[in-house]
């Protein structure tokens, strides 16, 4: 559908009375984002949609059949109930802020959605994020398990490299324990095809031959052109089934012989640290993972759907939830 993210906008923004509350509802209902039936957990009828001025979200779920309640009161449930937005006191019109805004990579820093209203906290924010990335790591783990994270073939070739994530710190300030100066090795396989770009980011403990090769074998093809720097534990490549072909970097960044450069994921990482970096995702090993899936899930699912980022995220969300 043409326009997802401006038919988004120009639901979210503007003054929120009950009607624009109604509309988005009635928008995240029709693409499954929250539920349109609900039953009673006391009788098991289906529950009926009622207006609410006192609740944050101006209606909820209420069965009035009393007769047959155990302890004859009314049951009432929220309109989140079982989606992404359960437990969260944000309203739906931020939530949906945020999530064109996290789909988009537009202004994620904290201290600018704190100033656009969007939460009021920190933590809140960073309980937001966490929501969905769990979205966004299921739906990789999903295409990993279809076994279609490979990459290779006859006309997409792979760079690969490692490079080190480290935390850095803010003037200065903060812990300086050695768990905190501790490289944090990636090793990356960026799949190149025309204007394609689909990496594969892995967080590894060293650099040998023994953690990289299997990653190797596991998501490239055999056959493929794999083009790299002249480490050691690369040396097998060409025994093991693959096109392999090297630049000495100590002597140019492009080999004379062959032309071949590793140039494209060179410049895949400063673009990947500097998205992390940004967002603080370095800290911890944990956190740096999720940061690294997500990256692959921009790559490799945002930008084939058809309406974009946008779009694959509230498909996952439905899928999830």
């Amino acid at each position: 559908m043409p326009g997802l993210a401006s038919e988004l906008r120009t639901l979210v923004e503007g003054r929120r009375g009950i009607k624009t509350t109604k509309k988005l509802i009635t928008w995240l209902q029709k693409r499954e984002l929250l539920m349109k039936k609900v039953k009673c957990k006391l009788c098991n009828h289906k529950m009926k949609l009622e207006d609410n001025i006192a609740c944050l979200d101006k209606c909820e779920w209420v069965c009035r059949r009393r007769a047959k309640h155990e302890d004859r009161k009314v049951t009432r449930r929220s309109i989140r109930h079982h989606s992404l937005f359960s437990r969260s006191k944000v309203c739906l019109f931020n939530w949906m802020r945020f999530i064109h805004r996290f789909a988009q990579g537009l202004r994620l820093r904290q201290v600018d959605l704190i100033s656009d209203d969007i939460a009021g906290s920190s933590k809140t924010l960073t309980s937001m994020s966490k929501r969905l990335r769990k979205v966004c790591i299921a739906a990789i783990e999903r295409l990993r398990r279809r076994g279609g994270q490979r990459l290779g073939g006859r006309r997409e070739f792979v760079a690969i490299d490692e490079s080190h994530f480290r935390h850095k710190r803010k003037y200065q300030r903060g812990r300086v324990a050695p768990t905190w100066r501790r490289r944090k090795w990636v090793f990356g396989m960026l799949g190149v095809r025309d204007k394609r770009r689909r990496p594969v980011l892995c967080l590894v403990p060293q650099r040998s031959r023994q953690e990289l090769i299997p990653i190797i074998l596991k998501h490239v093809r055999r056959g493929t052109s794999i083009l790299s720097d002249e480490w050691r534990p690369y040396r097998v490549l060409n025994v093991l089934g693959y096109k392999h072909y090297t630049v000495n970097h100590s002597v140019s960044f492009v080999n004379d012989t062959n032309g071949c450069h590793t140039q494209h994921i060179e410049r895949a990482w400063r673009t990947y640290k500097e998205t992390i970096g940004r967002q603080r995702g370095n800290r911890t090993e944990e956190l740096l993972t999720q940061h690294l899936t997500l990256i692959e899930w921009t790559e490799w699912l945002g930008r084939k759907h058809r309406n974009g980022p946008l779009g694959r995220l509230l498909h996952d969300i439905k899928m999830y939830h």
